[in-house]
Protein backbone atom coordinates (compact mmCIF):
# COMPACT_ATOMS: atom_id res chain seq x y z
CA UNK A 1 0.00 0.00 0.00
CA UNK A 2 1.47 3.40 -0.95
CA UNK A 3 2.61 5.76 1.79
CA UNK A 4 1.02 9.15 2.34
CA UNK A 5 2.69 12.13 0.72
CA UNK A 6 4.29 14.40 3.29
CA UNK A 7 4.40 18.16 3.66
CA UNK A 8 6.87 20.01 5.93
CA UNK A 9 5.15 22.08 8.59
CA UNK A 10 6.95 24.49 10.90
CA UNK A 11 6.20 26.88 13.71
CA UNK A 12 4.29 24.41 15.84
CA UNK A 13 4.73 25.24 19.47
CA UNK A 14 6.73 23.02 21.81
CA UNK A 15 6.83 24.00 25.43
CA UNK A 16 9.83 23.20 27.57
CA UNK A 17 10.16 24.75 31.03
CA UNK A 18 7.82 27.54 30.02
CA UNK A 19 9.86 28.57 26.93
CA UNK A 20 8.90 28.28 23.28
CA UNK A 21 11.00 26.48 20.68
CA UNK A 22 10.29 25.76 17.05
CA UNK A 23 10.15 22.22 15.75
CA UNK A 24 10.31 21.24 12.07
CA UNK A 25 8.07 18.25 11.43
CA UNK A 26 6.15 16.63 8.58
CA UNK A 27 2.43 16.21 8.06
CA UNK A 28 0.81 13.56 5.86
CA UNK A 29 -1.04 15.51 3.14
CA UNK A 30 -4.15 13.38 3.49
CA UNK A 31 -4.50 14.53 7.09
CA UNK A 32 -4.79 18.22 6.29
CA UNK A 33 -8.32 17.73 5.03
CA UNK A 34 -9.26 16.50 8.49
CA UNK A 35 -8.53 19.80 10.24
CA UNK A 36 -5.19 18.54 11.58
CA UNK A 37 -6.94 16.18 13.96
CA UNK A 38 -4.19 13.55 14.03
CA UNK A 39 -1.15 15.55 15.02
CA UNK A 40 0.04 12.69 17.17
CA UNK A 41 1.08 10.76 14.06
CA UNK A 42 3.45 13.39 12.72
CA UNK A 43 6.56 11.25 13.05
CA UNK A 44 5.01 7.91 12.14
CA UNK A 45 5.28 6.16 8.79
CA UNK A 46 1.84 4.55 8.66
CA UNK A 47 -0.50 3.96 5.76
CA UNK A 48 -3.48 6.10 4.87
CA UNK A 49 -5.71 3.13 5.62
CA UNK A 50 -4.20 2.71 9.08
CA UNK A 51 -4.73 6.40 9.73
CA UNK A 52 -8.37 6.27 8.76
CA UNK A 53 -9.24 3.01 10.51
CA UNK A 54 -7.26 3.38 13.69
CA UNK A 55 -6.91 7.05 14.55
CA UNK A 56 -9.29 9.42 12.80
CA UNK A 57 -12.31 8.35 14.83
CA UNK A 58 -10.73 8.61 18.28
CA UNK A 59 -9.20 12.00 17.46
CA UNK A 60 -6.63 13.40 19.82
CA UNK A 61 -7.43 11.26 22.81
CA UNK A 62 -3.74 10.66 23.58
CA UNK A 63 -1.96 7.48 22.73
CA UNK A 64 1.40 5.78 22.70
CA UNK A 65 2.10 6.01 18.99
CA UNK A 66 3.55 2.61 18.15
CA UNK A 67 4.90 1.52 14.78
CA UNK A 68 3.42 -1.98 14.45
CA UNK A 69 -0.34 -1.56 14.18
CA UNK A 70 -3.04 -3.82 12.92
CA UNK A 71 -6.77 -3.25 12.68
CA UNK A 72 -9.33 -5.27 14.57
CA UNK A 73 -12.94 -4.99 13.49
CA UNK A 74 -14.42 -5.45 16.94
CA UNK A 75 -12.10 -2.85 18.38
CA UNK A 76 -12.87 -0.40 15.58
CA UNK A 77 -16.51 -0.64 16.51
CA UNK A 78 -15.58 0.28 20.08
CA UNK A 79 -13.77 3.37 18.85
CA UNK A 80 -10.13 2.39 19.30
CA UNK A 81 -7.42 0.42 17.61
CA UNK A 82 -5.73 -2.55 19.19
CA UNK A 83 -1.94 -2.48 19.13
CA UNK A 84 0.49 -5.34 19.11
CA UNK A 85 3.84 -3.88 20.12
CA UNK A 86 6.07 -3.48 23.09
CA UNK A 87 5.50 -0.65 25.53
CA UNK A 88 6.94 2.75 24.74
CA UNK A 89 10.43 3.23 26.15
CA UNK A 90 10.53 6.95 25.41
CA UNK A 91 8.09 9.85 25.21
CA UNK A 92 8.97 10.69 21.61
CA UNK A 93 5.79 9.11 20.23
CA UNK A 94 3.67 9.39 23.34
CA UNK A 95 1.00 12.10 23.29
CA UNK A 96 -1.84 13.51 25.33
CA UNK A 97 -4.88 15.46 24.29
CA UNK A 98 -7.55 17.69 25.78
CA UNK A 99 -9.74 17.59 22.68
CA UNK A 100 -12.15 15.23 24.40
CA UNK A 101 -12.77 17.87 27.08
CA UNK A 102 -12.53 21.05 25.04
CA UNK A 103 -13.58 19.97 21.57
CA UNK A 104 -10.61 21.79 20.05
CA UNK A 105 -7.49 20.16 18.65
CA UNK A 106 -3.91 20.92 19.56
CA UNK A 107 -3.45 23.08 16.44
CA UNK A 108 -6.45 25.26 17.39
CA UNK A 109 -4.97 25.63 20.83
CA UNK A 110 -1.66 26.78 19.33
CA UNK A 111 -3.58 29.35 17.28
CA UNK A 112 -5.43 30.41 20.42
CA UNK A 113 -2.15 31.01 22.26
CA UNK A 114 -0.61 33.04 19.45
CA UNK A 115 -3.64 35.01 18.23
CA UNK A 116 -6.11 34.88 21.10
CA UNK A 117 -8.77 33.42 18.77
CA UNK A 118 -10.04 29.92 18.24
CA UNK A 119 -11.93 28.66 15.21
CA UNK A 120 -14.33 26.40 17.10
CA UNK A 121 -16.32 26.67 20.30
CA UNK A 122 -14.96 24.37 23.04
CA UNK A 123 -17.25 21.61 24.31
CA UNK A 124 -16.49 22.70 27.88
CA UNK A 125 -15.75 26.44 27.79
CA UNK A 126 -12.36 27.85 28.64
CA UNK A 127 -11.78 30.89 30.80
CA UNK A 128 -11.34 33.79 28.33
CA UNK A 129 -8.66 35.30 30.59
CA UNK A 130 -5.36 33.65 29.71
CA UNK A 131 -3.19 35.28 32.39
CA UNK A 132 -2.45 33.20 35.46
CA UNK A 133 -3.46 35.20 38.52
CA UNK A 134 -5.91 34.53 41.36
CA UNK A 135 -9.38 35.84 40.54
CA UNK A 136 -13.08 35.06 40.53
CA UNK A 137 -13.73 33.01 37.41
CA UNK A 138 -17.11 32.74 35.68
CA UNK A 139 -18.80 31.09 32.71
CA UNK A 140 -16.27 28.34 32.14
CA UNK A 141 -15.22 24.88 33.29
CA UNK A 142 -11.46 25.22 32.90
CA UNK A 143 -8.79 27.89 32.93
CA UNK A 144 -5.64 27.60 30.87
CA UNK A 145 -2.77 27.23 33.36
CA UNK A 146 0.79 26.08 32.85
CA UNK A 147 2.69 24.15 35.52
CA UNK A 148 5.52 26.02 37.23
CA UNK A 149 8.83 24.13 36.92
CA UNK A 150 10.92 23.67 40.05
CA UNK A 151 13.97 25.90 40.30
CA UNK A 152 16.20 23.21 41.81
CA UNK A 153 17.15 19.69 40.82
CA UNK A 154 14.34 17.14 40.61
CA UNK A 155 14.66 13.46 41.49
CA UNK A 156 12.33 10.52 41.04
CA UNK A 157 11.17 9.01 44.34
CA UNK A 158 8.68 6.35 43.22
CA UNK A 159 6.71 5.03 40.25
CA UNK A 160 3.87 2.57 39.94
CA UNK A 161 4.96 -0.07 37.44
CA UNK A 162 1.37 -1.20 37.08
CA UNK A 163 0.06 2.27 36.23
CA UNK A 164 2.87 2.95 33.78
CA UNK A 165 2.50 -0.33 31.91
CA UNK A 166 -1.20 -1.15 32.17
CA UNK A 167 -2.68 2.34 31.96
CA UNK A 168 -0.13 4.59 30.24
CA UNK A 169 1.48 2.02 27.91
CA UNK A 170 4.96 3.02 29.09
CA UNK A 171 7.86 0.72 29.81
CA UNK A 172 9.45 1.39 33.18
CA UNK A 173 12.72 2.13 31.41
CA UNK A 174 11.22 5.46 30.38
CA UNK A 175 11.52 6.60 33.99
CA UNK A 176 15.30 6.69 33.55
CA UNK A 177 15.06 9.47 30.96
CA UNK A 178 15.29 13.17 31.66
CA UNK A 179 12.23 13.75 29.47
CA UNK A 180 10.09 11.66 31.84
CA UNK A 181 11.32 13.54 34.91
CA UNK A 182 10.60 16.84 33.19
CA UNK A 183 7.06 15.82 32.21
CA UNK A 184 6.02 14.39 35.58
CA UNK A 185 7.46 17.37 37.47
CA UNK A 186 5.73 19.98 35.31
CA UNK A 187 8.93 21.12 33.65
CA UNK A 188 7.91 20.03 30.16
CA UNK A 189 4.61 19.82 28.30
CA UNK A 190 3.94 16.66 26.28
CA UNK A 191 3.08 17.19 22.64
CA UNK A 192 -0.68 17.65 22.29
CA UNK A 193 -1.21 18.69 25.91
CA UNK A 194 -3.30 21.69 26.88
CA UNK A 195 -2.68 22.19 30.61
CA UNK A 196 -5.85 23.12 32.48
CA UNK A 197 -7.04 24.02 35.96
CA UNK A 198 -10.61 23.02 36.79
CA UNK A 199 -13.09 25.47 38.28
CA UNK A 200 -15.32 24.11 41.05
CA UNK A 201 -16.80 25.11 44.39
CA UNK A 202 -17.97 23.15 47.37
CA UNK A 203 -19.21 22.81 50.91
CA UNK A 204 -16.30 22.51 53.33
CA UNK A 205 -17.13 21.24 56.82
CA UNK A 206 -20.79 21.80 55.98
CA UNK A 207 -20.44 25.46 54.92
CA UNK A 208 -20.55 26.83 51.37
CA UNK A 209 -17.00 27.92 50.49
CA UNK A 210 -17.78 29.45 47.07
CA UNK A 211 -15.10 29.14 44.37
CA UNK A 212 -12.35 26.64 45.12
CA UNK A 213 -10.91 24.87 42.07
CA UNK A 214 -7.58 23.28 41.26
CA UNK A 215 -5.34 25.50 43.31
CA UNK A 216 -2.21 23.36 42.97
CA UNK A 217 -3.07 20.85 40.27
CA UNK A 218 -2.87 20.84 36.49
CA UNK A 219 -4.83 18.55 34.20
CA UNK A 220 -2.23 17.92 31.52
CA UNK A 221 -4.37 15.87 29.18
CA UNK A 222 -6.40 12.77 28.39
CA UNK A 223 -4.68 9.53 27.39
CA UNK A 224 -6.39 6.73 25.47
CA UNK A 225 -4.49 3.51 26.00
CA UNK A 226 -4.32 0.40 23.87
CA UNK A 227 -7.30 -1.09 25.70
CA UNK A 228 -9.39 1.88 24.58
CA UNK A 229 -9.62 3.34 28.09
CA UNK A 230 -9.45 7.09 28.55
CA UNK A 231 -7.56 8.41 31.57
CA UNK A 232 -7.16 12.00 32.70
CA UNK A 233 -3.63 12.84 33.87
CA UNK A 234 -3.16 15.45 36.57
CA UNK A 235 -0.08 16.86 38.27
CA UNK A 236 -0.54 17.75 41.93
CA UNK A 237 1.82 20.27 43.52
CA UNK A 238 2.79 21.75 40.15
CA UNK A 239 2.31 25.44 40.86
CA UNK A 240 -0.19 28.27 41.11
CA UNK A 241 -3.40 28.60 39.11
CA UNK A 242 -6.25 31.14 39.10
CA UNK A 243 -7.77 29.04 41.90
CA UNK A 244 -4.80 29.04 44.28
CA UNK A 245 -6.39 31.60 46.63
CA UNK A 246 -3.76 32.24 49.32
CA UNK A 247 -1.78 29.07 48.58
CA UNK A 248 1.61 28.66 46.94
CA UNK A 249 0.48 25.96 44.52
CA UNK A 250 2.91 23.43 45.93
CA UNK A 251 2.76 20.08 47.72
CA UNK A 252 5.43 18.68 50.03
CA UNK A 253 7.09 15.29 50.05
CA UNK A 254 5.33 14.19 53.23
CA UNK A 255 1.78 14.59 51.87
CA UNK A 256 2.74 13.48 48.35
CA UNK A 257 4.12 10.16 49.63
CA UNK A 258 0.86 9.57 51.48
CA UNK A 259 -1.23 10.22 48.37
CA UNK A 260 0.97 8.02 46.16
CA UNK A 261 0.88 5.11 48.58
CA UNK A 262 -2.72 5.23 49.66
CA UNK A 263 -4.22 5.54 46.20
CA UNK A 264 -2.29 2.47 45.08
CA UNK A 265 -3.12 0.58 48.28
CA UNK A 266 -6.82 1.38 47.90
CA UNK A 267 -6.79 0.09 44.35
CA UNK A 268 -5.34 -3.21 45.50
CA UNK A 269 -7.95 -3.36 48.24
CA UNK A 270 -10.53 -3.37 45.45
CA UNK A 271 -11.82 0.12 46.22
CA UNK A 272 -12.53 2.57 43.36
CA UNK A 273 -9.83 5.24 43.46
CA UNK A 274 -7.61 7.54 41.50
CA UNK A 275 -4.19 6.05 40.76
CA UNK A 276 -0.67 7.40 41.20
CA UNK A 277 1.87 7.01 38.40
CA UNK A 278 4.92 8.77 39.80
CA UNK A 279 6.33 10.91 42.59
CA UNK A 280 9.19 13.36 42.25
CA UNK A 281 10.88 15.56 44.83
CA UNK A 282 12.83 18.80 44.44
CA UNK A 283 15.14 20.84 46.62
CA UNK A 284 12.77 23.82 46.45
CA UNK A 285 11.82 25.16 49.86
CA UNK A 286 8.15 24.93 50.79
CA UNK A 287 6.96 26.19 54.18
CA UNK A 288 4.18 24.37 56.01
CA UNK A 289 2.45 24.38 59.40
CA UNK A 290 2.39 20.60 59.65
CA UNK A 291 0.41 20.30 62.90
CA UNK A 292 -1.64 23.52 62.57
CA UNK A 293 -0.06 24.88 65.74
CA UNK A 294 1.62 27.95 64.30
CA UNK A 295 5.01 26.26 63.97
CA UNK A 296 6.00 26.69 60.31
CA UNK A 297 8.78 24.41 59.10
CA UNK A 298 10.73 24.08 55.87
CA UNK A 299 9.95 21.08 53.68
CA UNK A 300 10.69 20.00 50.12
CA UNK A 301 8.39 20.50 47.17
CA UNK A 302 7.09 17.39 45.41
CA UNK A 303 4.74 16.52 42.56
CA UNK A 304 2.53 13.45 42.10
CA UNK A 305 1.32 12.43 38.67
CA UNK A 306 -2.10 10.96 39.34
CA UNK A 307 -4.64 9.51 36.93
CA UNK A 308 -8.39 8.97 37.01
CA UNK A 309 -11.22 8.35 34.58
CA UNK A 310 -12.50 11.78 35.58
CA UNK A 311 -11.71 14.49 38.12
CA UNK A 312 -15.22 15.98 38.14
CA UNK A 313 -16.72 16.17 41.59
CA UNK A 314 -19.96 17.37 43.20
CA UNK A 315 -18.46 20.84 43.56
CA UNK A 316 -18.05 20.95 39.76
CA UNK A 317 -21.82 21.21 39.47
CA UNK A 318 -22.41 23.20 42.65
CA UNK A 319 -20.44 26.24 41.48
CA UNK A 320 -22.46 26.47 38.26
CA UNK A 321 -25.80 26.19 40.04
CA UNK A 322 -24.72 28.69 42.71
CA UNK A 323 -23.59 31.24 40.10
CA UNK A 324 -26.73 30.77 38.00
CA UNK A 325 -24.87 29.39 34.97
CA UNK A 326 -27.62 26.92 34.13
CA UNK A 327 -26.86 26.45 30.44
CA UNK A 328 -23.30 25.56 31.35
CA UNK A 329 -24.57 23.29 34.13
CA UNK A 330 -26.65 21.43 31.58
CA UNK A 331 -23.72 21.23 29.15
CA UNK A 332 -21.38 19.81 31.77
CA UNK A 333 -23.93 17.31 33.02
CA UNK A 334 -24.66 16.05 29.52
CA UNK A 335 -20.93 15.72 28.88
CA UNK A 336 -20.37 13.75 32.09
CA UNK A 337 -23.32 11.47 31.36
CA UNK A 338 -22.20 10.89 27.78
CA UNK A 339 -18.62 10.12 28.78
CA UNK A 340 -18.95 8.28 32.08
CA UNK A 341 -22.49 6.96 32.60
CA UNK A 342 -23.23 4.52 29.77
CA UNK A 343 -26.33 3.22 31.54
CA UNK A 344 -27.96 6.66 31.27
CA UNK A 345 -29.43 7.78 27.95
CA UNK A 346 -28.29 11.37 27.41
CA UNK A 347 -31.31 11.97 25.17
CA UNK A 348 -33.82 10.94 27.85
CA UNK A 349 -35.87 13.73 29.47
CA UNK A 350 -35.27 12.06 32.87
CA UNK A 351 -31.53 11.65 32.34
CA UNK A 352 -30.58 13.87 35.30
CA UNK A 353 -32.74 11.82 37.65
CA UNK A 354 -31.25 8.61 36.25
CA UNK A 355 -27.78 10.09 36.68
CA UNK A 356 -28.55 11.03 40.27
CA UNK A 357 -29.88 7.55 41.00
CA UNK A 358 -26.66 5.99 39.73
CA UNK A 359 -24.48 8.35 41.77
CA UNK A 360 -26.49 7.64 44.94
CA UNK A 361 -26.13 3.89 44.48
CA UNK A 362 -22.40 4.01 43.71
CA UNK A 363 -21.66 6.46 46.52
CA UNK A 364 -23.34 4.10 49.00
CA UNK A 365 -21.15 1.28 47.68
CA UNK A 366 -17.98 3.36 47.93
CA UNK A 367 -18.51 4.44 51.54
CA UNK A 368 -19.45 0.90 52.56
CA UNK A 369 -16.16 -0.25 51.04
CA UNK A 370 -14.29 2.44 53.00
CA UNK A 371 -15.87 1.17 56.20
CA UNK A 372 -15.05 -2.45 55.42
CA UNK A 373 -11.31 -1.72 55.47
CA UNK A 374 -11.37 0.90 58.24
CA UNK A 375 -10.59 3.83 55.93
CA UNK A 376 -11.45 7.38 56.98
CA UNK A 377 -11.18 9.98 54.21
CA UNK A 378 -10.69 12.78 56.71
CA UNK A 379 -11.95 15.71 54.63
CA UNK A 380 -14.93 14.46 52.67
CA UNK A 381 -16.19 17.85 51.49
CA UNK A 382 -18.31 18.11 48.36
CA UNK A 383 -15.28 19.44 46.49
CA UNK A 384 -13.46 16.18 47.32
CA UNK A 385 -16.34 13.84 46.46
CA UNK A 386 -16.14 12.33 42.97
CA UNK A 387 -19.19 12.19 40.72
CA UNK A 388 -17.88 8.81 39.55
CA UNK A 389 -17.76 7.59 43.17
CA UNK A 390 -14.03 6.97 43.21
CA UNK A 391 -11.78 7.93 46.11
CA UNK A 392 -9.92 11.16 45.26
CA UNK A 393 -7.95 13.93 46.94
CA UNK A 394 -6.06 12.04 49.61
CA UNK A 395 -5.34 14.55 52.35
CA UNK A 396 -5.58 13.83 56.09
CA UNK A 397 -6.86 10.28 55.59
CA UNK A 398 -6.20 7.41 57.96
CA UNK A 399 -6.73 3.69 58.46
CA UNK A 400 -8.32 2.87 61.78
CA UNK A 401 -6.20 0.62 64.00
CA UNK A 402 -8.12 -0.02 67.23
CA UNK A 403 -11.80 -0.12 66.36
CA UNK A 404 -13.28 3.23 67.29
CA UNK A 405 -16.29 4.80 65.52
CA UNK A 406 -15.01 8.21 66.67
CA UNK A 407 -11.66 7.80 64.88
CA UNK A 408 -10.67 11.10 63.21
CA UNK A 409 -7.47 11.27 61.15
CA UNK A 410 -7.74 15.01 60.51
CA UNK A 411 -6.21 17.03 63.36
CA UNK A 412 -8.00 20.18 62.15
CA UNK A 413 -11.44 18.56 62.44
CA UNK A 414 -12.22 19.86 65.92
CA UNK A 415 -15.92 19.01 65.68
CA UNK A 416 -15.13 15.46 64.53
CA UNK A 417 -17.40 15.94 61.55
CA UNK A 418 -15.47 13.48 59.42
CA UNK A 419 -14.98 10.74 61.99
CA UNK A 420 -15.13 7.28 60.49
CA UNK A 421 -18.47 6.46 62.09
CA UNK A 422 -20.07 9.50 60.45
CA UNK A 423 -18.97 8.84 56.88
CA UNK A 424 -22.29 7.36 55.79
CA UNK A 425 -24.08 10.48 57.07
CA UNK A 426 -21.57 12.70 55.26
CA UNK A 427 -22.35 10.77 52.10
CA UNK A 428 -26.02 11.64 52.59
CA UNK A 429 -25.14 15.31 53.13
CA UNK A 430 -23.00 15.44 49.98
CA UNK A 431 -25.63 13.73 47.86
CA UNK A 432 -28.22 16.19 49.13
CA UNK A 433 -25.98 19.04 47.95
CA UNK A 434 -25.69 17.33 44.58
CA UNK A 435 -29.47 17.15 44.38
CA UNK A 436 -29.73 20.85 45.20
CA UNK A 437 -27.34 21.60 42.35
CA UNK A 438 -29.55 19.57 39.98
CA UNK A 439 -32.79 21.23 41.13
CA UNK A 440 -32.77 24.10 38.60
CA UNK A 441 -32.81 21.54 35.78
CA UNK A 442 -35.62 19.37 37.19
CA UNK A 443 -39.39 19.77 36.94
CA UNK A 444 -41.57 19.29 40.04
CA UNK A 445 -42.23 15.63 39.32
CA UNK A 446 -38.54 14.92 38.76
CA UNK A 447 -37.63 16.71 41.98
CA UNK A 448 -40.04 14.53 43.91
CA UNK A 449 -38.69 11.36 42.34
CA UNK A 450 -35.09 12.40 43.00
CA UNK A 451 -35.95 13.12 46.65
CA UNK A 452 -37.32 9.59 46.97
CA UNK A 453 -34.10 8.22 45.50
CA UNK A 454 -32.09 10.11 48.11
CA UNK A 455 -34.33 8.76 50.88
CA UNK A 456 -33.34 5.27 49.76
CA UNK A 457 -29.64 5.94 50.30
CA UNK A 458 -29.49 4.63 53.92
CA UNK A 459 -30.95 1.29 52.84
CA UNK A 460 -28.54 1.04 49.92
CA UNK A 461 -25.60 1.83 52.16
CA UNK A 462 -26.50 -0.60 54.92
CA UNK A 463 -27.27 -3.38 52.42
CA UNK A 464 -23.76 -3.07 51.03
CA UNK A 465 -22.19 -2.62 54.47
CA UNK A 466 -23.95 -5.74 55.71
CA UNK A 467 -22.87 -7.82 52.70
CA UNK A 468 -19.23 -6.78 53.10
CA UNK A 469 -19.08 -7.57 56.80
CA UNK A 470 -20.85 -10.89 56.33
CA UNK A 471 -18.12 -11.80 53.88
CA UNK A 472 -15.47 -10.75 56.39
CA UNK A 473 -17.07 -13.17 58.87
CA UNK A 474 -17.32 -15.99 56.33
CA UNK A 475 -21.12 -16.09 56.38
CA UNK A 476 -23.04 -17.58 53.46
CA UNK A 477 -26.70 -17.05 52.68
CA UNK A 478 -29.16 -14.95 54.68
CA UNK A 479 -30.21 -15.40 58.32
CA UNK A 480 -32.33 -13.06 60.39
CA UNK A 481 -29.76 -12.68 63.18
CA UNK A 482 -26.85 -11.68 60.92
CA UNK A 483 -27.24 -7.99 61.77
CA UNK A 484 -27.03 -8.74 65.49
CA UNK A 485 -23.95 -10.90 64.98
CA UNK A 486 -22.11 -8.08 63.17
CA UNK A 487 -23.26 -5.39 65.60
CA UNK A 488 -22.26 -7.35 68.70
CA UNK A 489 -18.77 -8.08 67.37
CA UNK A 490 -18.19 -4.40 66.56
CA UNK A 491 -19.42 -3.52 70.05
CA UNK A 492 -16.95 -5.94 71.64
CA UNK A 493 -14.13 -4.60 69.48
CA UNK A 494 -14.92 -1.04 70.50
CA UNK A 495 -15.07 -1.83 74.22
CA UNK A 496 -11.81 -3.81 74.19
CA UNK A 497 -10.06 -1.50 71.69
CA UNK A 498 -9.21 -4.49 69.53
CA UNK A 499 -7.33 -4.00 66.29
CA UNK A 500 -9.87 -3.72 63.47
CA UNK A 501 -7.90 -5.35 60.66
CA UNK A 502 -6.24 -8.07 62.73
CA UNK A 503 -9.48 -9.14 64.40
CA UNK A 504 -10.95 -10.19 61.08
CA UNK A 505 -7.64 -11.61 59.88
CA UNK A 506 -7.35 -13.82 62.95
CA UNK A 507 -10.96 -14.93 62.65
CA UNK A 508 -9.98 -16.19 59.21
CA UNK A 509 -7.12 -18.23 60.70
CA UNK A 510 -8.52 -19.64 63.92
CA UNK A 511 -10.39 -22.95 63.79
CA UNK A 512 -13.92 -23.43 65.05
CA UNK A 513 -12.68 -25.86 67.68
CA UNK A 514 -10.21 -23.28 69.01
CA UNK A 515 -12.98 -20.71 69.21
CA UNK A 516 -15.29 -23.12 70.98
CA UNK A 517 -12.74 -23.70 73.74
CA UNK A 518 -12.73 -19.93 74.44
CA UNK A 519 -9.10 -20.17 75.49
CA UNK A 520 -7.71 -18.14 72.62
CA UNK A 521 -4.01 -18.85 71.84
CA UNK A 522 -1.68 -15.88 72.21
CA UNK A 523 -0.90 -15.89 68.49
CA UNK A 524 -4.43 -14.59 67.96
CA UNK A 525 -3.73 -11.55 70.13
CA UNK A 526 -6.51 -9.33 68.75
CA UNK A 527 -9.14 -12.00 69.44
CA UNK A 528 -7.58 -12.64 72.84
CA UNK A 529 -8.21 -8.99 73.72
CA UNK A 530 -11.88 -9.37 72.78
CA UNK A 531 -12.14 -12.62 74.74
CA UNK A 532 -11.70 -10.66 77.95
CA UNK A 533 -15.14 -9.12 77.51
CA UNK A 534 -17.93 -10.86 79.35
CA UNK A 535 -20.12 -11.07 76.25
CA UNK A 536 -17.49 -12.81 74.16
CA UNK A 537 -18.72 -16.38 74.97
CA UNK A 538 -22.23 -15.42 73.90
CA UNK A 539 -20.95 -13.99 70.62
CA UNK A 540 -18.80 -17.07 69.92
CA UNK A 541 -21.75 -19.36 70.56
CA UNK A 542 -23.94 -17.35 68.20
CA UNK A 543 -21.19 -17.20 65.57
CA UNK A 544 -20.46 -20.93 65.60
CA UNK A 545 -24.15 -21.72 65.36
CA UNK A 546 -24.42 -19.40 62.37
CA UNK A 547 -21.44 -21.03 60.65
CA UNK A 548 -23.16 -24.40 60.87
CA UNK A 549 -25.97 -23.01 58.74
CA UNK A 550 -23.58 -22.35 55.84
CA UNK A 551 -24.68 -24.82 53.19
CA UNK A 552 -22.04 -27.04 51.59
CA UNK A 553 -19.29 -25.41 53.62
CA UNK A 554 -16.50 -26.66 55.85
CA UNK A 555 -14.26 -25.00 58.39
CA UNK A 556 -11.26 -25.23 56.07
CA UNK A 557 -13.25 -23.73 53.20
CA UNK A 558 -14.46 -20.93 55.46
CA UNK A 559 -10.92 -20.08 56.56
CA UNK A 560 -9.63 -20.23 53.00
CA UNK A 561 -12.41 -17.94 51.82
CA UNK A 562 -11.90 -15.44 54.64
CA UNK A 563 -8.09 -15.50 54.41
CA UNK A 564 -8.22 -14.57 50.74
CA UNK A 565 -10.34 -11.58 51.67
CA UNK A 566 -8.19 -10.42 54.58
CA UNK A 567 -4.69 -10.96 53.21
CA UNK A 568 -5.06 -8.10 50.74
CA UNK A 569 -5.93 -5.72 53.56
CA UNK A 570 -2.87 -6.72 55.57
CA UNK A 571 -0.48 -6.35 52.64
CA UNK A 572 -1.93 -2.99 51.57
CA UNK A 573 -1.83 -1.58 55.10
CA UNK A 574 1.74 -2.78 55.58
CA UNK A 575 2.72 -1.27 52.23
CA UNK A 576 1.48 2.14 53.35
CA UNK A 577 3.28 1.87 56.69
CA UNK A 578 6.62 0.56 55.41
CA UNK A 579 6.98 2.88 52.44
CA UNK A 580 5.82 5.86 54.48
CA UNK A 581 8.77 5.22 56.79
CA UNK A 582 11.10 4.81 53.82
CA UNK A 583 9.93 8.12 52.37
CA UNK A 584 11.68 9.96 55.14
CA UNK A 585 15.01 8.41 54.13
CA UNK A 586 15.05 10.10 50.71
CA UNK A 587 18.46 11.84 50.45
CA UNK A 588 18.22 15.44 51.54
CA UNK A 589 20.63 18.26 50.78
CA UNK A 590 20.00 19.94 54.08
CA UNK A 591 17.91 20.12 57.25
CA UNK A 592 14.51 19.58 55.68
Amino acid sequence: MPQCARLPVTHLRSLYSGTNTTRSIEFPLCCLTRRLRILRLLLLCVTCRALVYCFVQPGLEGSASLLHLFSNKSNQEQGYCETEAKLASSLDFWTLSSENLLGICWYSWAVLLTSGRVSSTPVLPLDPVKENYVRKVRNCIFSLAFPSPFKSRVRLVAVSKEVLEDILDLDTSVTETDAFIQVVSGGKIVFGSIPLAHRYGGHQFGIWADQLGDGRAHLIGVYRNRQGEKWELQLKGSGKTPYSRNGDGRAVLRSSVREFLCSEAMHHLGIPTSRAASLVVSDDEVWRDQFYNGNIVKERGAVVLRVAKSWFRIGSLEILAHDGELDLLRTLLDFIIQEHFPSVDVKEPNRYVDFFSTVVSEAAQLIALWMSVGFAHGVCNTDNFSLLSITIDYGPFGFMEAYNPDFVPNTSDDERRYKIGNQANIGMFNLNKLLQALHPLLDPEQKQYAAQILEGYPVLYYTRFRALFKAKLGLLGERKNDDDLIALLLHLMEKTEADFTMTFRQLSEITQSQLQELDIPQQFWALKMISKHKLFPAWVSQYLLRLKSNLNDSDSERRKRMTGLQITEIISHQRVLVISVLSYTVPSPGPY
